[in-house]
């Protein structure tokens, strides 16, 4: 943990000192005008306040970061090392790091650093500065923030209090009006919402997420993509708790949303797959049509696709074959998982998780239909590639082994196969990606 803590200070040192060594041949590639070298520290500052808002709209990560750093530099060039101005940049700087790189101990630096300047600013002049509270409720929903994905979600909490505190005092004052509240209440919280969700408790993070929601609905509108990510995650605790028509519900409306903005085949097999997941994890028979419904819409969007899309099409395949044999259906589950074993093949390779839990469920399909032979195969071959992935001593390779003995030991018996303690991930969930190590044509019919 702390060679990793080590190295990404590195990384964050290296990435400062090629944020500030502005050399010719960068000038040139950002096709700066000779004019920009002569310009007066604000006007750089300013342009690279805007760069950095484009480069962060555009998904230009790594560009972004640089300009942040660029502004913390030319700010302290600008007001000095005591200037609130200062610490506005560097709570903007830790912004960028927890939302654009996921960097929580950068980010934690940068808040902290901050907090010591903001702390000497909050004196006169600047005690009765609107811009400088607003900056303090930045930074400490930003410190929360950081602290909530470093887990310390006390300290996170503490944080998240004194923001949502700050900030109802300003709107109370008339610093700031009420839709700059509203979406500031927003964030803080989607923040307590997760730190509950942290610590996994699902009742205390349910009303936060339920006020971020309609906090949203009420700044962007109902059918705001903003309202997706929030919708889902609701939805998740809702199913956590059991309350799976409103989990479901706030799927749908997710989806909704998601259909009206032409999305990507990806990005709606994605979404009606979510929908499909929260109906079978009802275990409700009413809901049975809905899962079947969705599950198909998702596999459609992605029935012609390649790569990633080929890949993600299969771990949805595989989560309807697990539908069709939990409500029964156990035999056209089979027809399908021998159907998909040679596109697994050719996408994962033969040496691959995905392959191996195939010939598992085809063998233990085999083993429920009396062809020990068959199963036998399946089972050998699943045996052999976990071998080759987990070792021998697995609790997956095990599990497999223990059925094979049994099956060598007593061939004429019909035997259950034995179900490896993570067989499968949790059901509706994306499998990983794998190189492909190799096209050997599987046989299914054995």
């Amino acid at each position: 943990m702390q060679e990793s803590q080590e190295t990404h200070i590195s990384n964050h040192l290296e990435e400062i000192v090629a944020a500030v060594s502005i050399t010719p041949r960068k000038m040139l590639q950002n096709k700066l005008p000779q004019t920009a070298l002569f310009q007066p520290p604000r006007e750089k500052l300013h342009l690279c306040e805007e760069k950095a808002k484009s480069y962060s709209s555009s998904h230009e990560y790594k560009q972004a970061l640089q300009e942040l750093v660029r502004c913390v530099a030319l700010t302290r060039i600008c007001y000095g090392d005591s200037h609130w101005k200062l610490a506005e940049a560097h709570v903007n700087l830790a912004q960028g790091y927890l939302q654009l790189k996921g960097l929580s101990l950068q980010a934690k630096q940068h808040a902290e650093k901050a907090k010591e300047i903001l702390t000497n600013s909050i004196v006169h002049p600047y005690n009765d500065n609107t811009d400088v509270f607003k900056c303090s409720v930045e930074l400490f929903h930003t410190m929360g923030r950081a602290l909530l994905s470093l887990q310390k979600f006390k300290e996170a909490s503490e944080n998240l209090t004194k923001a949502e505190r700050l900030s109802k005092e300003l709107l109370q004052c008339g610093r700031i009006i009420k839709e700059e509240w509203i979406e500031i209440q927003t964030q803080i919280k989607l923040s307590f919402a997760q730190v509950y969700q942290g610590q996994k408790k699902s009742k205390e993070a349910l009303p936060h997420y339920q006020e971020a929601l309609e906090y949203i609905e009420i700044s962007k509108g109902e059918k705001s993509l903003e309202c997706v990510p929030t919708l889902r995650e609701l939805a998740g605790v809702e199913q956590a708790l059991g309350f799976h028509d409103a989990s479901i519900n706030h799927l749908l409306q997710a989806h909704l949303i998601v259909l009206s903005r032409n999305p990507s085949q990806e990005e709606a097999a994605v979404s009606a797959h979510s929908v499909a997941c929260a109906a079978v994890a009802s275990g409700r028979p009413e809901h049975h049509d809905v899962a079947e419904q969705y599950f198909q819409d998702s596999m459609a969007n992605l029935k012609d696709a390649e790569g990633i899309g080929k890949a993600k099409f299969l771990s949805i395949q595989d989560d309807y074959c697990h539908f069709l044999q939990v409500t029964g259906q156990k035999e056209r589950a089979t027809s399908i998982l021998r159907e998909s074993l040679e596109a697994k093949v050719a996408v994962y390779g033969d040496l691959s998780p995905e392959v191996a839990e195939t010939y598992r469920l085809l063998g233990g399909a085999d083993l429920a239909q009396g062809n020990q032979r068959g199963a036998h195969k399946k089972l050998k071959k699943c045996l052999q590639i976990q071998t080759l992935l987990y070792g021998p001593q697995d609790k997956r390779t095990l599990a497999t082994q223990q059925t094979m003995d049994v099956l060598s030991k007593a061939p004429e018996k019909a035997v259950k196969p034995r179900q490896p303690p993570r067989a499968k991930a949790a059901f509706c969930t994306s499998g990983p990606q794998h190189t492909a190590l190799g096209k050997a044509r599987p046989n299914a019919d054995d």
